[in-house]
C-alpha cells in the first residue's frame, strides 16, 4: 500500500528516452507532486561493463529553472561546436545510430527490452 501511494506521489505524466550508443541512455521525465506541481527527471544511465547492472545519474529540473537551464545549455553547446570544434561532424552520431536502429529491426530485437526504467524513490525528493 505504501509503495503504491509513494508511485502514485511521483507520477510520470511524460517520458522521453534517448538511446545514445550500446550502453548509454538517458530518460527525460516529467513527474507530477502530489501538490499538482511539475518537474523535470533528467537520468543517464549506463550498463557497467562487469555486471549486469546500471549506473544511473539523476538531476531534477524545477520549473521556475526551465529558461535559465535551456539558455545556459543552449550558449554551452553553441560555444562547443562554434568555438572549440567547428570542424567536426556532429551528425555522425545521428547517422551510426540510424543505423544502428536499422540493424536492430533487421534482427528483430526489441531494444526498449534491455533498459529498466528509473524509478524516483522517495528519499530522491526534498518535500
Amino acid at each position: 500500500m505504501d509503495n503504491e501511494r509513494n508511485s502514485r506521489r511521483f507520477e510520470s505524466v511524460y517520458s522521453k528516452k534517448v538511446r545514445a550508443g550500446k550502453r548509454r541512455t538517458y530518460f527525460f521525465d516529467v513527474r507530477k507532486t502530489k501538490g499538482n506541481d511539475f518537474y523535470l527527471t533528467l537520468t543517464e544511465s549506463t550498463k557497467r561493463f562487469n555486471s549486469d547492472g546500471y549506473e544511473r545519474h539523476k538531476i531534477f529540473l524545477y520549473k521556475e529553472d526551465f529558461n535559465r537551464f535551456i539558455s545556459s545549455l543552449e550558449e554551452v553547446i553553441e560555444h562547443v561546436k562554434t568555438e572549440l570544434m567547428p570542424d567536426y561532424d556532429y551528425d555522425e552520431y545521428t547517422r551510426r545510430h540510424e543505423e544502428y536502429e536499422a540493424e536492430l529491426a533487421e534482427r528483430g530485437d526489441d531494444e526498449d527490452g534491455d533498459e529498466p526504467r528509473p524509478e524516483v524513490e522517495e528519499d530522491d525528493m526534498s518535500w
